[in-house]
């Protein structure tokens, strides 16, 4: 029977692979993680430069379109520890595995000299990363790769398994994107009519914005005003000449 039991909020240990017995006792050691070296960290040197490449490839085009990042880490061993389960569960919470995606992550672990596998699954994506579905990819290549010792061949289509899993999962719509949308909408029309305000005062014929003022038909005094050609001023130089 496959185990299966939650680790941490966010954080599902999906289905175990073990080949082989062993004590489920965990060591009172606690184990010094490795660094991620990537999509694939290949620490038991396991994969030919091809294979890696093409893993490499799978998970990046996965977390580019679906944004659900997996990452792929071989171990020689896991010791001190005695099970597979507790290395990725701490290895998944260590490198944060999925965080930035909303719990959208996955990691495969294989550990060589324990034969065992195991897949932890961010919450967000349970619903469609089934155990029922892992069982399977377990029985037609983990279990497989333990005992042929072609990691390549099953870990890239293990791979491709959960690929095809993970891309049915809906894309989450980011908080706050309603608001940036509604905000982006009356920036641009605030924008529009500031230029059209703009257009509509600066025609040849808006010269002057109240062309009205401008030909004196307002600010007027009883004799005529500021208006004509300085024909106020109660006839004003409108009229005779200075040296009559």
């Amino acid at each position: 029977m496959i185990p299966s039991c939650s680790r941490a909020a966010g954080l599902i240990v999906a289905f175990l692979v073990l080949l082989g017995s062993s004590s489920w006792a965990l060591s009172p050691q606690e184990p010094e993680l490795p660094t991620p070296l990537g999509y694939v960290s290949d620490y038991a040197q396991i994969l030919d430069d091809e294979w890696y490449a093409q893993i490499r490839a799978v998970c990046k085009d996965l977390e580019t379109n679906t944004a659900v990042e997996m990452l792929v880490v071989t171990m020689d061993s896991i010791h001190p520890l005695r099970h597979a389960q507790d290395y990725a569960s701490k290895l998944y919470e260590a490198w944060r595995v999925g965080t930035a995606q909303q719990e959208r992550g996955m990691l495969l672990l294989v550990a060589v000299k324990e034969r065992q596998a195991v897949v932890v699954v961010g919450k967000s994506l349970l619903a469609v990363v089934t155990p029922e579905k892992l069982d399977t990819l377990s029985m037609n290549f983990l279990q497989p790769m333990f005992l042929s010792g072609d990691y390549g061949t099953n870990i890239s289509r293990s791979i491709l398994t959960l690929v095809t899993l993970a891309g049915e999962a809906p894309v989450p719509t980011p908080k706050g994107s309603s608001k940036r949308s509604a905000g982006f909408w009356m920036n641009l029309t605030a924008v529009f009519l500031m230029f059209y305000a703009l257009w509509r005062f600066t025609r040849p014929e808006r010269r002057h914005p109240f062309p009205r003022w401008k030909r004196g038909e307002y600010w007027r005094t009883g004799q005529g005003g500021f208006g004509g050609n300085f024909g106020g001023f109660g006839g004003g130089t409108g009229g005779q000449g200075l040296g009559e």
